[in-house]
């Protein structure tokens, strides 16, 4: 049956200013809405208040599952029944998976320390040191994300955090997901918890009897997910990066194949509904051949798939026409995606350009498929015009930077005038009084 769906492209030029800002805000104007906002606090104050209790009330009213404090624990017992339980192909392919994610973190780890010679008797450097705790969140309430634990845990297992402690929504049999444990299990990640995502996430960040308070949290999710993420801030936690709902670019030329932009387009679009997922092209006659292609290859996906690619494809998202590659990458640079794929004549050229992404993924032989699952680089990406400052999860993202400072006496002598005068004039005599005193020693 044809597709009721007739896609048209449009002119960037023409996309009306509130437009334009609506697409630029996406899942962002959500996340940080009064509302979201009231109700991520809510939920994290719930939590502080009554700890293991809210949450299990939060599990039972929004997940369906009836949970005791005791029943939010994933035993080992069950992780190993659960790797016992997952095929032997998708259980090479986890590993094969975490493999190359963690052969990327490794090249990626920076030293543990560095010190450089400044001037003559100055001597700097910087540490780097794993952080304390690690609180990541595995989304299951649109499917199952392997994938997600694998890209979060990885890195966190190489940076060597001391505790990493994860939360996973139950299915509706009060059940988790299989594979998602098996990932954890080969990363040897074992503390493991199953509540609702929200709340989960609310005692990451602030902590419960049973479930442990981390320094970090993160993970990706609606954007209630991302909003407790971002208010935990407030409750003295760290969020990784902003992580909600799924967005991509497709950047495509005269050259790109008309039917793989489509298939791609529709990879990051059938994440949901709240997704935003865009083609810009530069050429007519592909961007209209696009949308010819568009609505059977829409057809073949399943419900719900169907319906979210559809309207990650309109609401948000779209079928774009720039008048030139400036203009192209004009809005790209605006917009800051978390995907973007260049499939153009030249993408290595085009990636120098790109200045905000989350990943560039340069040509057509690099679909946003394999970027997620197989590749190996980061597949935690910031979404909502966060990668305008932020980065996807790597090992860096685990690794705090201590700095170190050292001075001979001819370094002292060096810096003993700048440092009288800074402090006469910040109003600090004591840390004048510190530098004087040590006068007689630089004589």
């Amino acid at each position: 049956m044809s597709s009721p769906f007739r896609p048209t492209v449009t002119h960037l030029r023409s996309l009306p200013p509130d437009e334009r800002r609506r697409r630029l805000r996406r899942s962002a104007a959500a996340v940080f809405g009064a509302e979201m906002r009231a109700y991520a606090c809510r939920v994290l104050e719930d939590v502080v208040a009554g700890g293991d209790d809210a949450v299990a009330l939060y599990t039972a009213r929004w997940d369906g599952v009836d949970l005791a404090p005791a029943g939010f624990v994933v035993g080992s017992a069950e992780i190993e029944a659960a790797r016992d339980a997952v095929s032997g192909t998708l259980l090479e392919a986890l590993e094969v998976a975490i493999g190359r994610v963690r052969r990327f973190n490794e090249w990626l780890l920076p030293p543990e320390m560095t010190t450089v010679q400044l001037e003559d008797g100055i001597t700097t450097g910087i540490q780097y040191r794993p952080c304390h705790s690690a609180g990541l969140y595995v989304p299951s309430g649109k499917g199952s994300f392997p994938s997600m634990m694998i890209a979060m845990g990885t890195p966190a297992v190489v940076a060597g955090v001391e505790r990493i402690a994860v939360v996973l929504p139950p299915r509706p049999d009060g059940s988790v997901d299989p594979a998602v444990l098996a990932a954890a299990d080969l990363l040897g990640i074992r503390q493991i918890f199953r509540c609702n995502g929200a709340a989960g996430v609310a005692a990451l960040a602030v902590g419960t009897g049973t479930i442990p308070r981390t320094q970090l949290v993160g993970g990706p999710g609606s954007p209630v997910i991302a909003a407790v993420q971002q208010a935990s801030a407030v409750f003295g936690a760290t969020p990784l990066v902003a992580l909600g709902p799924s967005e991509a670019i497709v950047l495509a030329d005269a050259t790109a194949d008309p039917a793989s932009v489509v298939v791609d387009l529709l990879t990051e679009a059938e994440h949901g509904a709240d997704s935003a997922v865009m083609l810009v092209a530069t050429d007519a006659g592909l961007a209209n051949a696009v949308a010819g292609l568009l609505p059977q290859y829409l057809d073949r996906l399943p419900e719900p798939r169907r319906s979210y690619a559809l309207t990650a494809l309109t609401d948000l998202g779209g079928l774009f026409l720039a008048a030139d590659l400036d203009e192209a990458l004009a809005w790209i640079n605006s917009y800051a995606p978390e995907h973007l794929q260049l499939a153009v004549a030249d993408p290595l050229a085009v990636a120098g350009r790109v200045r905000h992404a989350g990943e560039i993924l340069l040509g057509q032989c690099t679909p946003f498929a394999a970027a997620n699952y197989a590749i190996g680089t980061p597949a935690a990406l910031p979404t909502g015009g966060a990668a305008l400052a932020a980065s996807g999860i790597t090992v860096l993202s685990f690794l705090k930077a201590t700095a170190i400072a050292g001075l001979t006496l001819d370094g002292l002598r060096a810096v003993a005038p700048v440092a009288s005068r800074l402090g006469w004039y910040e109003g600090f005599p004591a840390h004048v009084q510190a530098i004087t005193h040590r006068e007689p020693h630089l004589a």
